[in-house]
């Protein structure tokens, strides 16, 4: 009996040193200068290719303290291992504009199994680009700081993303990511600089972040389905919104949406879906979102559904949307809104809102002490039940 347990013993001694151990390709060892001013777009990317391609159980791509200026970069899998992307410095973006060879600063695609982290910064430089960009129209600056395309089971958590060039984070075509313990940051006056954009992509896990911006904090498009949003301060910004919808052709449903313990201050919107005014025929679907445990401070709009949504007046606002709303649920919503409207569903008259639900609302009028506001409803159908302050509509 003891030979027989000693062999199984030898046995997996012998299979776990038979395992490549991990390994960690610092960007140092490929020639990386940490002073800031120095291209480093080559040595990031041989790098990435020994990372990518080390045959072992997990690899780690490191960046160590320091300020490394890197040009826009993909790192493309598929990858032989788990790929750690581990930021301890700062990466920052070129200004110049013209150094970019895509609207994407750092690309992520074709990787399975990706984690970033390491409590380090990315900075896009955004408001000097903005800056020299001001009196040039032809001038582009919406750059993403991150995109992750066509990644699966990844994370992102611990790092910082400040003044960005556009978007902060973007997913296209991803699945079973988690975004947690995480600060962005951008000037509220910068356009088009959504903190997290989701489309086309599934199970999503967004967790503890904060997000301050001059677009949306989150803002979820075509195709989005399965997210779970949680403990997320947002402000100043647009809010958290789902769409646009039903500009053009070809876009997909947007479902299955969970928004709870989530704090708002100083935004323009809080919770906002939004469907274009559009001549388009083709029905939609937008349903089965939560909204719970959700506090406002100084909101311009806490809750709206905006279906003649026309932003550059190049469309009728009088126009009706194609999308159907349906199976939204707000509850245990409070707080101060700085407009006379809490509620606003302004749904479509081909296409009404169903099965819209409101359980205990509670907002007042920012700056007037005392004094109520209003809800608006058209072609909403629902229940509303426990307090509703102001009074329900539905």
């Amino acid at each position: 009996m003891c030979s027989k347990y000693l062999f199984l013993f030898c046995l997996l001694v012998c299979i776990a040193e038979a395992l490549p151990e991990q390994k960690s390709f610092n960007v140092i060892d490929y020639g990386a200068i940490a002073d800031g001013k120095t291209d480093n777009t080559e040595a990031f990317l041989k790098a990435w290719s020994d990372a990518c391609n080390w045959d072992g159980n997990a690899s780690t791509f490191f960046i160590p303290k320091g300020t490394f200026m890197l040009k826009s970069v993909v790192f493309k899998g598929p990858c032989k291992s788990w790929s750690v992307f581990r930021i301890e410095g700062v990466l920052r973006a070129p200004i110049d504009p013209s150094l970019f060879t895509d609207k994407k600063w750092l690309n992520f695609r074709y990787v399975d199994h990706l984690s970033v982290n390491g409590g380090g910064t990315l900075d896009g430089q955004g408001s000097a680009t903005r800056q020299i960009c001001k009196n040039n129209p032809k001038c582009q600056t919406l750059f993403t700081t991150m995109e992750f395309d066509f990644v699966t089971n990844g994370s992102v958590e611990n790092v910082y993303s400040v003044d960005s060039k556009g978007g902060h984070f973007i997913m296209f075509a991803c699945e079973n990511m988690t975004f947690t313990n995480l600060t962005l940051s951008s000037p509220v006056t910068s356009r088009n600089t959504d903190g997290i954009k989701i489309g086309h992509s599934k199970e999503i896990n967004i967790k503890s972040v904060n997000i301050g911006t001059g677009d949306d904090c989150i803002a979820m498009i075509s195709g989005t389905r399965n997210v779970q949003i949680s403990d997320v301060y947002c402000g100043p910004g647009h809010g958290i919104s789902v769409g646009s919808m039903g500009k053009n052709d070809g876009e997909e449903n947007i479902q299955d949406i969970v928004i709870k313990n989530c704090t708002f201050n100083g935004t323009s919107n809080g919770l906002r879906i939004k469907t274009w005014a559009s001549p388009l025929k083709e029905t939609l679907y937008a349903s089965n979102f939560s909204y719970e445990d959700i506090t406002m401070n100084n909101v311009q709009q806490p809750i709206v559904i905006d279906q003649h949504y026309c932003p550059l007046r190049n469309c009728d606002p009088k126009e009706d949307s194609y999308v159907q709303i349906s199976n939204v649920t707000y509850k245990n919503i409070q707080g101060i809104g700085s407009t006379d409207i809490a509620a606003n569903f302004n749904c479509s008259k081909i296409k009404p809102c169903e099965n819209i639900i409101v359980e205990n609302i509670n907002f007042w009028r920012y700056g007037v002490k005392g004094k109520e506001q209003t809800n608006f409803c058209s072609h909403v159908h629902g229940s509303s039940y426990g307090t509703q302050i102001p009074p329900s509509c539905i």
